[in-house]
């Protein structure tokens, strides 16, 4: 029995819940003129919170969206955030609670996959999470970098209203095309580059090529001391780019790269296979500071997963699925190079739901969770199979942090 109790918040209710939840990250609540660009980003009936002693305890909330998977296909998606349990709370179900309610709902509204980014990595796995895009940080010396080539297009600042209507458009159409991209609603662009505008140097530049409008980039500038070489550097940080073709997005790091009295550009968050090295006459100028699990990935309903995507010619192979949240999507499932059935078959591979969100978009190959021990094999022939039909040409990425 519990000593608590989970339902769906009103608007009454949302800012005690955002207050909960940035308790929970060590930060005070937010002041008025930060709470009405997060107000905003309450959906009714998407965030749930957790009572006792009729006080808030816990809170978990989502953003309707849409997700893209390998072969073009876009489907239904819940982005899950503000995730947070009152620290007397903890370690009492209260998450468990709250986990379980949200899955089955986001499942029984459509939702076809969720996803967040985790504060801690120890956390989200039992819930059926599994890491499906990790990401890249750079930090590049800006007066070694000597690019070897110059922009072939035009690059314009364009402010306020109109660089986001512009960014945002582009965004729509460029961002569906990269498996593990997600649509992003409308307080995402209030949250991320409204409130960063009015309280940071934030910046949207536009390329423009022979069909117009064809990339974008968003970057702040925090100044350093020009004048000191022990002082802090002039560092550019890269927030967003997206390019239509190679052209448009070589222009636009070329821009950047181009910004005088910059001494570092750093990037937050970027593909793994982005090459930005190779437009360098100095690699070295180009430094990997960090790679990071970026998407964790839960499937909601592992039918409807399985053949939203497209698979790569091979052999077909069985999946015995295991999902202790959400038990109607464990059995078996034949994946052909032509679809997925759901089988009574004796499975090849067994793996839980978390592993094979991991595996789902492309990011690591079943062998690669064989060798670490994270599904069972049955059959080990089974692998190569699996591993050609999964096989995706492009790293999968998100490319959008909430």
């Amino acid at each position: 029995m519990t000593d608590h109790d989970v339902r769906v918040l009103d608007d009454s209710q949302y800012r005690t819940a955002h207050t909960l939840f940035r308790g929970t990250l060590h930060h005070p609540p937010a002041p008025d003129d930060q709470w009405k660009f997060a107000q905003e980003s309450y959906v009714p009936g998407c965030t749930w919170g957790a009572f006792a002693d009729g006080e808030m305890i816990g809170t978990v909330q989502s953003f309707p969206s849409s997700l893209a998977v390998p072969g073009g296909a876009v489907v239904p998606h819940a982005a899950v955030s503000r995730v947070g349990v009152r620290a007397d709370w903890t370690r009492r179900g209260v998450l468990s609670a709250l986990q379980r309610a949200q899955l089955r709902e986001l499942r029984s509204r459509g939702d076809v996959a969720a996803s967040l980014r985790a504060s801690e990595t120890a956390i989200y796995g039992r819930y059926g999470y599994g890491i499906a895009t990790r990401y890249r940080f750079l930090r590049i010396d800006r007066r070694e970098a000597a690019p070897r080539t110059r922009p072939v297009g035009r690059v314009r600042f364009v402010e306020g209203e109109a660089g986001e209507r512009i960014a945002r458009g582009l965004f729509e159409e460029l961002s569906p095309q990269r498996a593990g991209t997600i649509s992003r609603w409308p307080a995402w662009w209030g949250l991320s580059i409204r409130r960063v505008a009015a309280e940071e140097n934030l910046r949207i530049a536009v390329r423009s090529g022979g069909s117009g409008d064809d990339g974008y980039v968003v970057f702040k500038v925090v100044p350093g001391d020009h004048g000191s070489a022990d002082g802090p550097p002039t560092r550019l940080s890269v927030m967003d780019l997206w390019a239509r073709d190679a052209e448009a997005w070589a222009d636009l790091w070329l821009f950047v790269l181009g910004i005088d009295l910059v001494d570092e550009v750093v990037t937050l968050g970027r593909p793994l296979d982005e090459p930005l090295e190779w437009l360098l006459g100095d690699r070295r100028a180009c430094r990997v500071v960090d790679h990071a699990d970026e998407a964790w990935l839960r499937l909601l309903d592992v039918p409807a997963a399985l053949s939203a995507r497209t698979y790569r010619s091979s052999e077909p192979v069985v999946l015995g699925v295991r999902d202790a949240y959400l038990p109607e999507n464990a059995g078996s499932y034949r994946v052909t190079a032509d679809g997925v059935t759901r089988v009574d078959d004796a499975p090849e591979l067994v793996l839980d739901v978390d592993v094979l969100a991991s595996a789902y978009l492309g990011d690591v190959s079943f062998s690669t969770l064989a060798a670490t021990r994270r599904l069972d094999v049955v059959d080990p022939a089974a692998l190569a199979r699996a591993d050609a039909l999964f096989a995706v040409s492009e790293v999968p990425w998100c490319g959008t942090y909430f």
